[in-house]
């Protein structure tokens, strides 16, 4: 069985919640599910939510601004199996399910060169607690300090090497003009934003 999603013109995270509805009709029967987008960061963030479902996936540029993207759906998935039975080879120090969400380059209000070092020192004092958070959402211009030249990045990336999964909204990337100067983390969108913020067991904003 075939969906086929038109998601032309439709701004995220409409995409990727048309293309989870169209393969929910698939049922247990599987088959593919084809989308139609007009950008890239749609066609990233689709590739995205396959890889991490274990859907194969396969995306093409048809013409200018009209992309297609192409997903496998099974009964049952290679990653998901894995999971299941993946133990920990490392120690953990991610505790429950705290999620940080960071929406501005600055920490507080006043003074923007004030609100820049503080913000630089709280991450860093993330990075040293002992029980650290599973998820740091970054949107808006929060999105600028997990780009090229931030003084965030070095801190971050040892975040991320300690399991702390970094998820900036490609949204706010394109907006800034900073798609391609991602340099920690991986690109995001506001369907999983939403999910992780829904789903945290206690969410931490400075």
């Amino acid at each position: 069985m075939n969906r086929i999603v038109n998601a032309m013109g439709d701004a995220c995270p409409i995409p990727v919640v048309k293309t989870k509805n169209a393969i929910k009709e698939l049922g247990e029967e599987g088959g593919s599910v084809e989308t139609l987008v007009d950008n890239e960061i749609a066609v990233q963030n689709l590739t995205k939510m396959a890889n991490q479902k274990g859907y194969p996936v396969q995306s093409e540029k048809l013409e200018q601004n009209k992309y297609r993207v192409v997903m496998t759906i099974g009964t049952e998935t290679t990653v998901e199996k894995e999971e299941e039975n993946k133990v920990a080879c490392v120690p953990d120090r991610r505790t429950g399910n705290t999620v940080v969400v960071i929406s501005s380059s600055c920490m507080g209000e006043g003074d923007d060169a004030l609100g820049t070092v503080l913000m630089k020192g709280f991450i860093y004092a993330i990075s040293q607690q002992d029980e650290l958070p599973a998820t740091i959402l970054f949107y808006n211009g929060g999105a600028k300090l997990t780009c090229e030249d931030a003084p965030t990045l070095e801190d971050l990336k040892s975040l991320e090497a300690q399991g702390v999964e970094i998820l900036t909204c490609g949204t706010c990337l394109n907006h800034y003009g900073l798609t391609d100067k991602l340099k920690v983390g991986t690109v995001t969108n506001m369907y999983v934003i939403a999910e992780k913020m829904t789903q945290a067991s206690l969410i931490v904003k400075p």
